[in-house]
């Protein structure tokens, strides 16, 4: 039974536009100063560092097969962004929400983010523990392109990729000294900063970031509520505070040799704001009062490029990535005591190490062959002080779980007429475990990508893809099942790319996903379990125009419907995948050294469920970010205002979980190359 519960509201009666007025005079300020101020065309100071990257047969070609779509260094510059998730949020058939724990999550194409590889040059950054990400712990500072390949994506990548693929790239020194440096500051004296610096010489090349974020919190929007648990204004325990440093250093031995090292060390601490509703609300949940005490995140990569002129080509790369962390649920609102039953303080390692090896077969008009093997060895480890009656001293658990997968593929890309493209791939993948019997499985892929005219291009994939249970499905002490089968999915897409008159592109694609034994809790014994079928469909659309060479506007929507298909289910729409999301984004660059960026998102039909099954549904929400920059100095000093949910709309993205209202900046940057 549908019973909606929570609805839409308007802001005809939100009089509080100081924040907007201020913004407004900002705007025509910027305009009319500094007019002679034009820009320059100039080298770039960084290039791609592709070192320890996954190369996919035919490197633009090669995926033209299936969806992806690439952000730039540029993109992220233009808006407010200071973390992945912020520069993932527009992508078509990709949902971030941020739900109990605070952490936003990654949703591409009604599959969770667990289901999603993510690689920072070719370092996983997925948890050992649940294969979760925390993207908002990612900087950007230091990225220079990030490709987001989704469900029929090369086997290149390895097993776990259901949903799809997230690959950051990061940057790469280029000839000279170069350098540039980013403060801002909000309404609420919310400070965040950013600095690199990158060069090189002769056959050495070397990059650098850091980053500083200190948030005391958000507001909510004005049109918030208040209620027992949350009285608005400053939203509480939001605090954020993280820094950030990143490095690499390419060496260049000879014209076919290249050896490159990344490390990169992130710390800091965050609250993770409770429910507003409690168990009184139909759909409602008591508040936790949950914090991230401490983290601390390392990693590492090695790599070696070696192309002599030829038929082969070699790469590969060994890598670590640490984490530890801090879990902690206090008593109450106070953060300041654990002495109820069940508040804990969770300290958790997680230790990831292994390495790649690929090697490319060019064999010119025959196609192209990539062959590659990889070992990855994940460690978690939680030592855990837990309440476990009222007043009485913490009781301590310690445990330590380890995985090791091992995957080999092989895939072939041919031409084997003119404008057709053919890519066929298989792997093999070995999972071994603590307790239990080991599992093995295979996946693979075909596609095809046809250029039927000079501006038409047909493509249409097939998948299977498997993923194997994390140590929290397998091992929990709560909820693991040790003898869970692995997830399989077989993806479906097809498209067709329209190159248009007037420098416009029009992408319009249908997928389909077949999930079988998908893993989540048993309602009723809260233990892991896996589902016979759940269905994933859907349509996206993107269209894209150059605007005189100086800008940009694009609009995208997605269409999802997500079922459960396994007999007996007592649910139908799957909670919480938006079924309609439509997307605006533009930016322009006047010749006086004015840029705007702004962007609208619009989200509607989010179901949920609650204890007894009853569908509720969280309201519509719309979000529109601004951002203005005007060179003062060439482009060598750069002054922006801007806003995030500048109509200061109050939304939730699960239920009982207020999101940000309307958040104004200001900052500059200062560049030197």
């Amino acid at each position: 039974m549908q019973s909606p519960y929570y609805y839409y509201k308007t802001k005809a009666d939100h009089t509080d536009m100081k924040p907007v007025k201020i913004c407004t005079l900002a705007i025509f300020a910027l305009i009319f100063f500094n007019l002679n101020a034009v820009f320059a065309e100039k080298p770039a100071p960084t290039k791609v560092y592709s070192l320890g990257e996954v190369v996919v047969l035919g490197n633009a070609t090669g995926e033209k097969v299936n969806t992806t779509y690439e952000i730039n260094a540029d993109d992220i510059a233009q808006k407010n962004i200071q973390s992945l998730d912020q520069a993932l949020e527009l992508l078509p058939g990709l949902d971030i929400s941020k739900g109990s724990k605070g952490t936003p999550r990654v949703n591409v194409r009604g599959l969770r983010s667990r289901h999603t590889i993510i690689l920072l040059n070719g370092i996983p950054l997925n948890s050992t523990w649940d294969q979760q990400f925390d993207p908002h712990l990612i900087p950007v500072e230091n990225i220079s392109k990030i490709k987001v390949s989704y469900g029929t994506h090369s086997v290149l990548y390895g097993q776990g990729g259901l949903a799809g693929v997230i690959n950051i790239v990061t940057k790469q020194g280029t000839s000279g000294l170069h350098g540039d440096a980013t403060a801002q500051m909000d309404e609420r004296g919310n400070h965040y900063s950013r600095a690199n610096l990158s060069g090189g010489k002769d056959r050495i090349n070397f990059f650098a970031g850091a980053s500083q974020n200190h948030q005391k919190g958000y507001l909510l929007s004005d049109s918030y509520d208040s209620n027992t648990y949350e009285d608005g204004g400053l939203r509480d325990n939001s605090d954020d505070k993280k820094v950030n440093f990143f490095g690499n250093m390419g060496f260049e031995v000879n014209k076919q040799l290249e050896l490159g090292l990344t490390m990169g060390h992130g710390s800091g601490e965050f609250g993770t704001p409770g429910s507003t509703k409690d168990n009184s609300d139909p759909f409602g949940k008591n508040p936790k009062y949950d914090r991230v005490d401490d983290y601390e995140t390392f990693s590492s990569q090695l790599s070696v490029d070696y192309d002599p002129a030829g038929l082969l080509s070699f790469r590969g790369w060994i890598f670590v990535n640490t984490q530890e962390q801090d879990d902690a649920r206090y008593d109450d609102e106070d953060y300041d005591s654990m002495v109820r039953k069940n508040s804990y303080l969770d300290k958790t390692k997680t230790d990831i190490q292994g390495g790649t090896l690929q090697t490319n077969f060019d064999f010119d008009t025959a196609g192209s062959l990539a062959v590659s093997a990889s070992a990855q060895e994940d460690k978690y480890t939680t030592d855990l002080d837990i309440v476990e009656r009222n007043n009485n001293p913490a009781v301590n658990y310690y445990n330590e779980y380890e995985t090791q997968l091992y995957s080999t593929a092989i895939e072939y890309r041919i031409s084997p007429v003119n404008k057709l493209d053919l890519v066929a791939g298989f792997s093999s993948h070995w999972y071994e475990k603590e307790v239990g019997s080991d599992d093995d499985d295979i996946s693979y892929m075909v596609g095809t990508s046809y250029d039927a005219t000079d501006s038409t291009t047909l493509r249409a994939s097939y998948a299977r893809k498997i993923r194997f249970p994390s140590i929290r499905q397998l091992y929990d002490s709560n909820s693991g099942v040790s003898t869970l089968k692995p997830e399989k999915a077989d993806n479906y897409e097809a498209g067709i790319n329209q190159r248009l008159p007037w420098d416009m592109e029009i992408d319009l694609l249908v997928f389909f996903s077949d999930v079988q034994n998908y893993i989540e809790k048993d309602d009723n014994t809260n233990l892991f379990a896996n589902n016979d079928e759940y269905e994933f469909k859907g349509v996206e659309i993107r269209i894209d125009k150059s605007i005189l060479g100086k800008g940009r506007i694009g609009a995208s929507y997605t269409w999802l419907d997500a079922k459960d298909k396994s007999d007996g289910t007592l649910k139908d729409e799957l909670q919480y995948r938006p079924e309609h999301k439509f997307v605006l984004d533009a930016s322009y660059r006047f010749g006086f050294g004015m840029t705007i960026s702004a962007d609208y998102m619009y989200i509607s039909k989010q179901y949920l469920y609650n204890s007894t099954y009853d569908q509720g549904e969280i309201s519509e929400y719309q979000i529109v970010n601004l951002k203005i920059e005007q060179n003062v100095y060439k482009e060598n000093l750069s002054l922006f205002i801007g806003a995030d949910n500048l109509f200061d709309e109050d939304y939730e993205e699960s239920y009982g979980y207020p999101q940000p209202g309307r958040s104004a900046f200001a900052g500059l940057t200062v560049r030197f190359q």
